[in-house]
């Protein structure tokens, strides 16, 4: 068996043993054991990953594996990684790990929670080691069918308006991405559906190009907050449980990204230089509008939502500059903003958990109640809005400087515009910490409340730790991410 299908192996024996499980201890030791299986499984992937670049692979994709599923329809269990996806696997499992420990004392229905955690992650697992195009589609489903689950039965609010709103809007884009994945199949002739081999052959014309490239764009944008198809994270984040919520945006939104660049743009590259423009626009103004729309939020849920609008969009805005350092950035910032979003969505939950409310104005002076996840909360912050040292600088940096090698007035102002979103981030980020942690707290209940218990330290030291790892030494990831990114951007030169 290749030893990539052990991310599905290792999710499939979770379910296993979840199902199989009598009382909590049971269930907790399952996903434990499981999700720290993943997370050994990712970091030996990256170390065989860099020992085979070293060695002189010169394979675009690494470790494949190929076995025919249904030879009438050529549809295949077709798997390889590269540099962006060994880099958004160990990020999946990061956030996995984190996110078991972050549920640790969830109730009620610890088990059938644990269930649909493990099946979406398995899902995002697929999706991220498939190179054929039927492949990822099913493991994308497979990802997105237990979010209406987890929000419905284990979420807050209005869950079930966001679940429902969350599952329609999806589904939508992923009926889009279904027309587009079979448009480009017909339209390269039919005889395949393995990734590498349709960009070898090269041969879609541009008419159809012009039409399934739009569709699929959209199909996967939807999933990335694509300005105006946006409006279903921010419920949905809002109303998640709070490792749903880490996953979703940490690591599902990426899906969309990836996609994107993955299949739509690499697939079909003279359309996407013809009609590229479009949707930088509509980046654009996700960068900008979400940032805004953050600023004028009084609910922590609903401020990380819309941030995580804004560096979604920051994300495609890159991929659509169509260079290789924007491209580079693009893929650290989907590490970035996969750890920090993480991290402050496992903070407000530890923080919701005990105060009952995610009210800015109905908290203050939480430094002096619950120093470590106020801590963890400032360093989430700094993280966010791009200080030096943490991940976020290195990303948005590189796709700041690889945005503006465009030399015509177009790309530059929209470069300008979206780079205003680093002062945006910075005035809500720094207002939101003082509003809640610093000052006198007025309500004598909160006086009481305990910090952090250790498996939730554990979790937010685990973040952190990656955050100030990726941001301190990001050669070595930045250069295996470039070594990929360049076939697929070369592909995308006019």
């Amino acid at each position: 068996m290749n030893f990539l299908s052990l991310y599905i192996f290792i999710p499939l024996l979770m379910l296993v043993g979840l199902w199989l499980a009598k009382g909590l201890k049971t269930v907790r030791g399952v996903m434990v054991v499981g999700s720290s299986a993943l997370l050994m499984l990712s970091i030996g992937l990256v170390i065989a990953y860099l020992s085979a670049r070293h060695a002189g692979a010169a394979a675009e994709m690494l470790f494949r594996a190929e076995m025919m599923w249904y030879p009438s329809l050529h549809i295949a269990y077709s798997v390889g990684v590269d540099g962006i996806s060994v880099a958004m696997l160990l990020l999946s499992s990061i956030i996995v790990f984190t996110g078991t420990f972050v549920s640790w004392r969830l109730k009620p229905l610890t088990k059938e929670y644990f269930l649909w955690f493990t099946l979406l992650a398995m899902g995002v697992f697929g999706f991220f080691i498939s190179i054929d195009l039927f492949t990822m589609f099913m493991f994308y489903e497979v990802a997105l069918i237990p979010m209406y689950l987890l929000i419905g039965v284990w979420g807050s609010g209005p869950k079930e308006y966001a679940a429902m709103k969350l599952t329609l809007m999806l589904m939508g884009g992923s009926a889009l991405l279904l027309i587009g994945i079979l448009g480009i199949f017909y339209g390269s002739g039919g005889t395949t559906m393995n990734i590498l081999e349709i960009a070898k052959l090269h041969n879609i014309p541009l008419a159809q190009q012009c039409i399934w490239f739009p569709i699929t764009f959209l199909g996967f944008g939807v999933l990335g907050a694509l300005f105006p198809f946006h409006t279903w994270s921010p419920d949905g984040h809002a109303s998640a449980p709070t490792a749903v919520s880490m996953l979703h945006a940490g690591v599902l939104m990426k899906l969309g990204g990836y996609g994107c660049f993955r299949v739509a743009m690499y697939l079909m590259p003279e359309a996407a230089n013809q009609m590229g423009w479009i949707f930088l626009i509509l980046t654009g103004i996700s960068v900008v509008y979400g940032a805004f729309s953050a600023c004028v939020q009084t609910d922590l849920k609903y401020i990380n939502a819309y941030s995580s609008v804004s560096h979604c969009g920051l994300v495609l805005f890159a991929l659509l500059m169509m260079n290789r350092a924007a491209a580079t950035g693009a893929v650290l910032q989907m590490l970035s903003h996969g750890l920090t979003t993480a991290l402050f969505f496992a903070l407000i939950g530890m923080i919701y958990g005990r105060t009952h409310t995610r009210n800015i104005n109905e908290m203050r002076g939480l430094m002096r109640i619950m120093p470590f996840l106020s801590v963890g909360f400032v360093l989430a912050g700094l993280a966010n809005l791009g200080l030096p040292g943490f991940s976020g600088f290195v990303a948005e940096m590189t796709i700041f400087v690889g945005s503006f090698q465009h030399f015509d007035a177009f790309h530059r102002v929209l470069t300008i515009i979206a780079c205003s979103s680093i002062v945006i981030t910075a005035v809500y980020i720094l207002r939101l910490i003082g509003k809640i942690l610093y000052g006198t707290c007025t309500n004598k209940a909160h006086l009481k409340l305990s910090d952090a218990t250790w498996e939730e330290r554990l979790a937010v030291i685990t973040l952190i730790c990656c955050m100030a790892g990726l941001g301190l030494a990001p050669s070595w990831i930045s250069h295996m991410i470039s070594n990929s990114v360049g076939p697929i951007v070369s592909q995308l030169i006019p």
